[in-house]
């Protein structure tokens, strides 16, 4: 439920922000002033060149409304398809209206936007033409006002999609995972898994022993079972999906112990050697020889110790631990990609799914490597199948087209693969359809 408060205001001079395209996110949990997120010099440079021109009026969308009010729920992809055929070109929606942007990252729900066609272009307004209301500022009397809160800038789509992908899932290639501090053993015995609050043992490899010290990690999560991902085109294996099962904290490091000390066995030295009896023809020992010789010491491996502090399955040995990435704010300004992209389906995610439909997500077989980035828009390809043509005697087999299927988002690129959310469908999705450049308007 939202709350409310009452405020008195000062006169104040309130911008008012309107529809821009800084079609930007962050994760739900984190808060970033929306005036730092970056504009790139290609994307303000498309702004000012259509500012002054608006877009032709075969840029906008078929039903494109005259007037629009944002409303709670709205995402930018969203209001953006209402206005133009291709949500993704966004410059040319911010452009239409840049001499009132002055925070391109801020639209927010209550908002009016108005559409203008003028000699074959189209403009966006924050007011009609000619009814004298201001653009930019307007002037607030010291007044009783009242805010919901909870009325933030819209994001780029609904984060719930995504949340789970950029919080629990990784994709890492096999040695890595292997080389993993695995956990070994648990604090209570009686068990047999672990869940939060739960207390376990963990070790590394002898070359890489799970430390705490400063500059080390310490936040872990945890996964287990690591699900090749195939190329449906080469069969190469192109990484592991690691499951999620929840998350530690590193309370103390890895260390070593004397066994004998930990055995409870004396740690005496051993008892000098029994001299000759009268007659052995055995040399007696020297003095140096009669000394006793400290026995050798036999170190054991003590693991490290975490604290899970939160599950999402019960965790049990043999789990791995990697540890948490940082935090960073991940920007969706969707864009079509600079080089040529032809990518395939790998996976559909979801437990024996075997189609995908919208708002799913997918794996593709091209990454960072491959030049894709955040935000890279991609045409969905239903490939076409094969078949005999029973219209010719010959019987010969055909090849039928590829079709354009929707619209798909890279959200979470890795080296050689990547997170894409279905944003517009047709007919469901499955592994090994294509996805290239989009093209058109």
């Amino acid at each position: 439920m939202k709350s409310c408060f009452s405020r008195t205001s000062p006169r104040l001079n309130v911008s008012l922000g309107l529809l821009t395209a800084a079609i930007l996110t962050a994760l739900p949990a984190q808060a970033q002033s929306a005036a730092d997120r970056p504009i790139t010099s290609g994307q303000r440079a498309t702004a000012q060149r259509v500012a002054s021109q608006g877009v032709p009026l075969s840029a906008l969308a078929a039903n494109a409304p005259d007037q629009y009010t944002v409303r709670s729920g709205d995402t930018l992809w969203g209001i953006s398809g209402l206005f133009l055929k291709s949500p993704w070109r966004w410059p040319e929606l911010w452009g239409m209206n840049l001499k009132s942007i002055r925070n391109p990252h801020l639209i927010y729900p209550g908002q009016k936007l108005y559409l203008e066609r003028v000699g074959g272009r189209a403009f966006l307004r924050t007011s009609r033409s000619g009814d004298g209301a201001p653009s930019e500022t307007i002037r607030v009397s010291p007044r009783t006002r009242v805010d919901v809160l909870g009325s933030g800038p819209l994001p780029t789509l609904q984060p719930h999609l995504i949340e789970p992908f950029l919080t629990e899932s990784l994709i890492v290639d096999d040695e890595s995972f292997e080389r993993a501090p695995r956990i070994v053993a648990l604090a209570n015995k009686d068990r047999i898994l672990v869940s939060k609050d739960d207390r376990a043992y963990v070790r590394g490899l002898e070359d890489a022993p799970l430390l705490k010290a400063p500059g080390l990690p310490t936040d872990f999560r945890v996964f287990r079972s690591a699900v090749p991902l195939k190329d449906p085109i080469t069969e190469e294996i192109l990484g592991y999906e690691a499951q999620y099962v929840g998350r530690a904290n590193l309370v103390r490091g890895e260390s070593e112990v004397d066994e004998e000390l930990a055995s409870g066995r004396s740690n005496d030295a051993k008892a000098p050697p029994e001299m000759p009896e009268s007659g052995d023809s055995k040399p007696l020992m020297t003095a140096e020889e009669q000394q006793p010789t400290a026995p050798e010491r036999k170190m054991m491996p003590v693991p490290a110790t975490v604290d899970v502090v939160n599950s999402k399955e019960e965790m049990r040995p043999g789990d791995r631990l990697i540890p948490e990435p940082p935090r960073d704010f991940r920007s969706y300004v969707p864009h079509a990609p600079d080089i040529p992209i032809d990518a395939r389906v790998v996976k559909v995610q979801g437990d024996a799914v075997r189609y995908a439909g919208q708002n799913q997500v997918v794996i593709l077989n091209k990454g960072l490597r491959d030049g894709v980035e955040n935000g890279h828009v991609l045409a969905l390809l239903t490939t076409g199948s094969q078949m005999v043509d029973k219209t010719d005697d010959s019987r010969a087999r055909i090849q039928l087209p590829d079709e354009r299927n929707g619209l798909a988002l890279v959200f979470r690129p890795f080296e050689r693969t990547s997170y894409a959310l279905v944003m517009e469908i047709t007919s469901p999705v499955q592994v090994g359809d294509k996805l290239i450049n989009p093209t058109g308007n």
